[in-house]
């Protein structure tokens, strides 16, 4: 596969689709769609993927975005359903809680002009704890050396290259590392050293030390094989019913 997709050489892109999976963000969704729109042209597409939200997200997110699609819960899920619909040439899988940098998408749309199939942003962890920075800044180091990202890190992706790798598994949790795993093995990430800003209210409303071993516990756990529907149940989440 890495010799199939990545001897290519660079290829101008034309479009670029943004794929935002929400759950219930009727309140911020509207700030949060608008920062966007500040930073996009005529070569950006916006997507929400809606999970099943019981609050008005949907109904803002038809107001402020070219596409809105429903599909069953889970960041996977709804990722894979917005990336079935866009047209752009690259993919830039966007977390309602996080903001690109200023100039973000240019920088995206440059790096791909020159070659790269896939890449994140390093990332700064928004918040009052002085332990968020060096989060952040490990979470930056870790992703360079290891060439695996976040999904709090905004993940790029020539569309050619998502659909070769199948897209994301349908998991619960840790579907930006099983990504990555397979993106991995067609090319390394481009690391962009540009921030996102990124909610830590998580951090702070669990602990960040607490928060920081509760992490590194599911990710050893999802790599030793245990079930991501299990390690979503201790990370807080609620796995959907399984058919």
């Amino acid at each position: 596969m890495r010799s199939e997709l990545s001897t290519a050489g660079p290829t101008r892109v034309n479009r670029i689709s943004i794929i935002m999976p929400v759950l219930d963000e009727a309140d911020g969704l509207p700030a949060c769609l608008s920062r966007i729109a500040a930073q996009r042209g005529d070569r950006v597409e916006l997507i929400v993927a809606d999970g099943g939200s019981a609050d008005d997200t949907v109904g803002v997110a038809r107001k402020l975005s070219d596409h809105v699609v429903v599909a069953p819960r889970g960041r996977a899920s709804q990722m894979n359903a917005g990336a079935a619909v866009a047209s752009g040439e690259v993919l830039l899988f966007l977390h309602a809680d996080t903001r690109l940098p200023e100039g973000g998408l240019a920088c995206i749309l440059e790096a791909v002009d020159k070659g790269a199939v896939w890449g994140r942003f390093d990332v700064q962890i928004e918040g009052e704890a002085w332990m968020l920075r060096v989060v952040a800044a490990l979470m930056n180091l870790r992703s360079r050396l290891s060439g695996i990202a976040t999904g709090d890190q905004a993940i790029f992706v020539r569309r050619e290259v998502f659909d070769a790798v199948s897209g994301y598994p349908d998991i619960a949790l840790m579907e930006d590392v099983a990504l990555c795993t397979a993106l991995r093995r067609v090319a390394r990430p481009a690391c962009l050293r540009q921030r996102v800003i990124t909610s830590g209210r998580r951090w702070e409303k669990h602990g960040v030390l607490r928060t920081i071993f509760l992490m590194w516990r599911l990710r050893a756990a999802y790599w030793l094989g245990e079930n991501p529907d299990e390690l979503a149940l201790r990370y807080g989440y609620r796995p959907r019913a399984r058919r």
